[in-house]
C-alpha cells in the first residue's frame, strides 16, 4: 500500500506529541477572529488523526492554554466490528451503522468513534473473529479501518 499522505494543522501545545491520536471536532466560536484559524481547522469534522511529526512553529490562542503548535498527522486507523463476510484486507466498504442496541458490550466497536457515516474505508488490518455474539446474529470480525 502506499505511504500515508501527511497533512500540516494546528494543535494545542499541551497535545502535540508524536503518536498522539485524536479526533477533530471543528472549530468553536471564539475562533473567528484568530488570523490562523484556517490553519487549526483544516481537518474533516469527525474523523481520527496520529500525529507524526512536530515542528517548532508556535502560535497564541484563545482556547489553548498554552498555544497552539504545528504538527503533522495521518488519517488514524479505527478498530472495528464488521459482518465476517465482509472482512477482505484492503477492501473498500461503507460501516452499516444500524444497530442502535446502546447497552450492548460491543456498540463502541459497530460505532466506533473517529468514523465519518456514509464514507467508504480501506481495511487496513484484520484482527480476527469476536467472541461476541451479535444479538442480530450475525458472524463478526473485528478490523482496523482507514478513510479510502
Amino acid at each position: 500500500m502506499a505511504e500515508a499522505k501527511t497533512k500540516v494543522t494546528l494543535i494545542g501545545t499541551v497535545l502535540a506529541k508524536q503518536g498522539v491520536e485524536f479526533i477533530y471536532e471543528g472549530e468553536v466560536a471564539v475562533c473567528d477572529a484568530c488570523k490562523v484559524k484556517k490553519a487549526c481547522n483544516n481537518l474533516q469534522i469527525g474523523r481520527k488523526y496520529r500525529i507524526v511529526s512536530v515542528r517548532t512553529t508556535h502560535h497564541e490562542c484563545m482556547v489553548h492554554l498554552n498555544g497552539t503548535t504545528a504538527v503533522e498527522v495521518v488519517d488514524a486507523p479505527v478498530t472495528a466490528l464488521i459482518n465476517a463476510d465482509m472482512a477482505i484486507l484492503n477492501s473498500k466498504i461503507k460501516l452499516e451503522l444500524s444497530c442502535n442496541k446502546t447497552d450492548c458490550r460491543s456498540y463502541p466497536f459497530c460505532h466506533p468513534d473517529g468514523v465519518v457515516q456514509g464514507e467508504k474505508y480501506i481495511i487496513s488490518a484484520i484482527q480476527g473473529n469476536t467472541s461476541d455474539i451479535c444479538e442480530k446474529g450475525r458472524a463478526l470480525k473485528l478490523v482496523d479501518i482507514k478513510p479510502a
